[in-house]
Parts: C-alpha cells; structure tokens; sequence
C-alpha cells in the first residue's frame, strides 16, 4: 500500500550565511525541521523559521501545458549540468512564481524522495502530465538517458504548444472581430437608430425603404434583446457541454472543421504536423513503433486522423511497412508518405519524420501569418459596411428632406 505523501508548506525563514550576512528567503517542506536541515546543508545557519499564510482569496495561476513545457526544460537543463534530481525540484519549485505549480513540483518531489520513481510519481498527477509524458521519462529512466529524454521531451511540448497557440490565434481573432461588430452593431441599434427615430416622427413624410428596414431591425432588437442575449448564451453553453460530454458531436465538429476553407487546411497540415512530431519523438526515445502510434493516436487532435493512425497500426503490427500504411489511409500528403518511406530505407525514420514535422509547423506558421494579413482588409470592409449602412440609413431621409426643400 503506497503511503501519502506528507503535506508540503511553504515557510519564510531568517538565518546567516557562511560571513555572518542575514538573509532572507522562503523555502518549502513538510515540516520546519526539514527546512531547518535543507538550510543547515546549504550553509545557512537558520533562525526564525515560520509558515507562511495561504492568501485568502488568491489561489494562484492555473497550470497550463506551457507550465510544464517549462518545467521540463528546466528539469533537463538541471539533469545535464549534473544536478541531483531532488535538489533540481528545490530550485525550480523555490524560483516558480506560479504557487500552484511551486506546489506540484513539491508534491512530485516528495514523491521521488519517498523511493518511488520520477515516471511514477508523474503518473500519478494525470490532469498534469499525460501517459506520451510519463512513457517517455519511464523509457529514459530505464535507459540511463534521464536528461536526454528530459530535453527531447521539452522540445516536444514546445514545440506542440507553439503550433496549438499558432492554431488558436487563426481560430480566435476572426471570431473576436465578429463578436466585437455584433456589439458595435447592437448599440447602434439600441441606443443610436431610436434618437433618429424620434427626429423622423416630425418630418411627416414616407422613410426610404432602407430606413424602415433598419428602424424595424432596431424595434425588434430593442424588444428581444436580452431573449437574443440568453439564446446566444445557452447556445455557447450547450456546445461547450457537448463538446466535453459527447465523442460523437465532437468527432462531427472534427471533420467538419476540416472543411472549412483556408481553416480546414491549416487544421490539416497542423494534425501532420503532431502526428510526425510525436511519433518522431517516441521513437527516437527508443519505443517499439507500435506502441509509439498508441501516443501518437491520442495526439493528433482529429478524429480522422485518429482513426487513420489506429488503422495504421492495425497494419504495422501485421507486418506492413509504415509508409505503405499511410498511404492506405488515404489522409497523409505525399511529402509525408515519400520522407516516412526514406527514412525507414535509411534506418533514420525518427529524424526524417522531424523533417516532416518542422516543415508542416512552418507552413502552418505561414499560413495563420497570411490568413491574419487577408483577413484584416476583409474584417474592416464588413465593419465599415455594417456601420456605413447603418449611418446611411439614419442620414438618408434627411437628405431626401434637403432636396425637397
């Protein structure tokens, strides 16, 4: 039966150094008198040591992927200059400004110091690090190559999330616009036409066509605003719901996604570019290739090329080479078949699917920076018409009013 863990608190504390100097810090523990000893060891002589109060309200960042991204890339730099593993977890944890995550890194090392192993006590925080994670650093340990599996790991992660963050910036900034032009519009609507709509009460003759039109849109935005405002938020609410509750609405959402023009090719090439990235990464850390396309499958982050890659190692357990399986599924491009195939003739497979993954990260890069360069001229077009139109329909009777006159 595996023992907890015991609590670990953060403590600020007072002592001197080696020439008398007083100092000052704070340092993590499960008790006082393991912080009193940590400091003994690193030549501190302690003095007033006392724990330090949790904030009432402020709970800390949340951990995001790019946390451990840096976690990983600083328990690499720490393994290959010669750090021993316990004593990397004190100065990363001690120098993380983020409390939730100086409190995971605590929570691993007590694990690590009490005998179990570095994949093992990761495996044991699952919302944090995945099985791909904890797979690769069991295989380094098994290996001897901790820190070279650390840094290949860490490649891995920042490179993965620098292409989710170059797939969420083409995603979000169209749609930040659209909601910002709903806004303009609706005020308009709301609070601009109805001024006009008064002044056009004392005129006494027939409104234009499109003047009525956007008088009647106005009426009815102001009548059935806040039912527009709870549709629009029970809508958003049931998807997100769906998203989380249903494999097939997601799966759905999946492949229509990817026929969105211009979108669904930078979704595309994104899926290929994971897929080379993580299968490059699993092998090369010396995972047979079979058990490297069970991580790759989860990775991808579209079902048709989950499905593709659960098919493909269907086929490369049979005995079938693995270019000869992707081009079976008829999902990957050629540029991906045709490097797959030099590198398993060349016995370089891990480094040709590299290749593949740089390059289809550099296309995406490109295409969001000329998706973003396009969009912009379009975006302010529709912005000034809906805005113009509205203007226009406002101004038109007026002018009309100054012909008769």
């Amino acid at each position: 039966m595996a023992t907890k863990a015991p609590k670990v608190n953060m403590y600020a504390w007072e002592g001197l150094d080696r020439k008398g100097t007083v100092i000052k810090g704070e340092s993590s523990g499960a008790s006082i008198a393991l912080v009193r000893a940590q400091l003994r060891k690193q030549g501190i002589s302690p003095g007033k040591i006392r724990k330090r109060a949790a904030p009432l309200f402020k709970k800390g960042k949340k951990i995001k992927p790019m946390d451990i991204a840096l976690f990983t890339r600083q328990m690499a730099t720490m393994m290959r200059a010669g750090v021993p593993l316990l004593q990397s977890f004190d100065i990363i944890g001690e120098g993380n400004e983020n409390p939730n995550m100086r409190k995971l890194v605590d929570e691993v090392k007590q694990e690590v110091a009490a005998g179990n192993s570095f994949a093992s006590s990761l495996r044991k925080k699952p919302e944090y690090f995945d099985d791909l994670y904890c797979n690769l650093i069991d295989a380094g340990e098994q290996a001897g190559a901790l820190e070279t599996l650390l840094d290949r790991v860490a490649t891995y992660k920042e490179k993965t999330e620098a292409l989710k963050a170059k797939i969420k910036k083409a995603m979000t900034y169209p749609i930040a616009v659209v909601i910002v032009a709903i806004i303009v519009t609706g005020i308009l609507l709301i609070k601009v036409v109805p001024q006009f709509q008064s002044v056009f009460a004392g005129f006494g003759a027939k409104l234009p066509a499109f003047t009525l039109m956007v008088v009647g849109l106005s009426e009815a935005v102001q009548a059935w605003w806040y039912i527009m405002l709870i549709a629009f938020i029970a809508v958003a609410f049931a998807f997100k719901r769906a998203m989380k509750t249903s494999e097939k609405f997601r799966n759905g959402v999946d492949r229509a996604l990817l026929k969105v023009p211009i979108l669904g090719t930078i979704l595309y090439k994104s899926s290929v570019a994971r897929y080379a990235r993580t299968l490059s990464t699993t092998f090369a850390a010396g995972v047979p290739l079979v058990e490297a396309l069970t991580s790759v499958s989860g990775a991808t982050g579209n079902v048709i090329f989950r499905n593709a890659v659960d098919s493909i190692k269907a086929d490369v357990s049979s005995g079938t080479q693995l270019n000869v399986s992707m081009r079976s599924t008829g999902v990957f491009p050629s540029l991906a078949i045709q490097m797959t195939a030099i590198g398993e003739e060349s016995g370089a497979l891990d480094d040709m699917l590299d290749k593949v993954a740089g390059f289809y990260e550099v296309e995406v890069d490109n295409m969001v920076d000329n998706l973003t360069s396009l969009l912009e001229p379009i975006i302010m077009s529709v912005l000034g018409i809906l805005v113009g139109g509205l203007v226009i329909a406002m101004y038109l009777p007026i002018f009309q009013l100054g012909d008769v006159v």
